[in-house]
């Protein structure tokens, strides 16, 4: 623990986590800036056994399809989108989506994270159609599809609210909803990196119209840019405030920005330490005391890293990312083979073991599955939802 003047309050705030209470943002800053990294390390690790007694380490086989590259928000930190009418634009053909589903599908994967761009003519009803086809394919294979950014600007494209666009896709066969496209949940930055995009309080209402359509759906960070350490831990705050209201987040996943190679490279410091990001995960799996799973990130981080983030509050290894475009077009090449996710998993001191989208365990080594199996058993109630320490009345 911290030897200097601000011991004693460390101290303090330590136990509090260690009894289960939750910290306010000013004691997550404190932590973050004064506490070393092996405090937190074993206050987060403290949460996730509190949360995840079984020793087990989960992880999903999915494959991550970018049916556009075409974008008009123009994110200076991504290195992936194309502008219409580029010369390396694309939009993929059904034929060539069903192609890569049904692989996925022929070696077990249970999901298909489907992102495009923000692309200025592939409406709603082209999303739907899609996703319907492949429901009626492949019926065990999850579409966990459209960040929050996106179902925004199909609102704008259909000129219609968010909510009946949810609603027709949710018809169509969507499971859940990625939490991309979140960056930092603070305005002072958004106007910086992503200023065409989406903003703080619209992403969070619409995962706030997700959650109350009956989905569920992530959160994520993207960290090491131009925000400051009290506005990673506002972003934390948003989070967890939201979640408090619905409980539709069923993990947290953070990385640092790939800053190689994308549009505006000058905005962005170096690439930041994994040091510095096994201190942010650590705090976000203490702070976000009522989000059940803590995700780590192998693409951008390692495999070592990773591995070490599974005693540092992580309990998913996430997925097995048969295809990744985004992060990989920064340089950020890290895919693994499923034998060696769970070949890190064992040798961290767990056991690995698969999920669905909802983190229901789907592994045939366990005794019997558990958790929900399908979108219908995962579907959220948000009227028997209860905040960490209440109580039925």
């Amino acid at each position: 623990m911290h030897s200097g003047p601000r011991a004693p309050e460390l101290a303090r705030i330590a136990a509090k986590v260690e009894a289960g209470e939750r910290i306010d943002a000013t004691e997550a800053l404190l932590l973050h800036d004064e506490a070393d990294l092996l405090t937190l390390g074993r206050l987060a690790d403290l949460v996730r056994q509190r949360l995840h007694p079984q020793g087990r380490v989960t992880y999903i086989v999915d494959r991550n399809i970018n049916p556009t590259n075409v974008c008009i928000t123009d994110c200076g930190f991504c290195a992936f989108y194309r502008r219409p009418k580029h010369e390396e634009a694309y939009v993929l053909s059904r034929e060539e989506i069903i192609d890569k589903v049904r692989e996925t599908a022929e070696l077990g994967g249970r999901q298909i994270l489907m992102q495009g761009g923000h692309h200025p003519h592939l409406k709603t009803d082209w999303w739907c159609e899609l996703i319907a086809d492949l429901a009626a394919r492949f019926p065990e294979v999850n579409a966990h599809a459209l960040s929050a950014p996106e179902l925004d600007h199909l609102a704008k494209l259909d000129k219609r609210p968010v909510e009946d666009v949810i609603r027709d896709l949710k018809a169509a066969g969507m499971g859940s909803v990625p939490g991309a496209g979140a960056e930092i949940l603070v305005e002072r930055v958004r106007k910086v990196i992503a200023p065409k995009k989406t903003t703080t309080d619209r992403w969070l209402d619409v995962h706030r119209k997700v959650h109350e359509a009956g989905l569920r759906s992530s959160a994520t960070m993207m960290f090491g840019h131009v925000e400051t350490a009290a506005e990673r831990v506002e972003h934390l705050r948003r989070v967890r405030d939201l979640q408090d209201e619905t409980g539709g987040f069923t993990a947290f996943a953070s990385w640092n920005v790939q800053p190689e190679g994308v549009p505006e490279a000058e905005l962005y410091p170096r690439k930041t330490t994994h040091a510095i990001y096994l201190r942010v995960q650590s705090l976000a799996r203490i702070f976000l005391d009522n989000v059940p799973n803590m995700q780590t990130s192998y693409v951008t981080q390692g495999m070592k890293t990773a591995q070490i983030s599974l005693r540092a509050g992580c309990n998913d290894f996430g997925g097995t990312m048969l295809e990744e475009n985004v992060v990989s077009a920064a340089g950020c090449f890290n895919l693994e083979s499923i034998a060696t996710i769970e070949r890190m998993i064992e040798t961290a001191g767990f056991t690995p073991r698969r999920r669905n989208t909802w983190y229901g365990i789907v592994d045939e080594r366990a005794e019997a599955p558990s958790g929900p199996c399908n979108r219908e058993e995962g579907a959220l109630d948000m009227a028997s939802w209860k905040r960490p320490g209440e109580v039925s009345a």
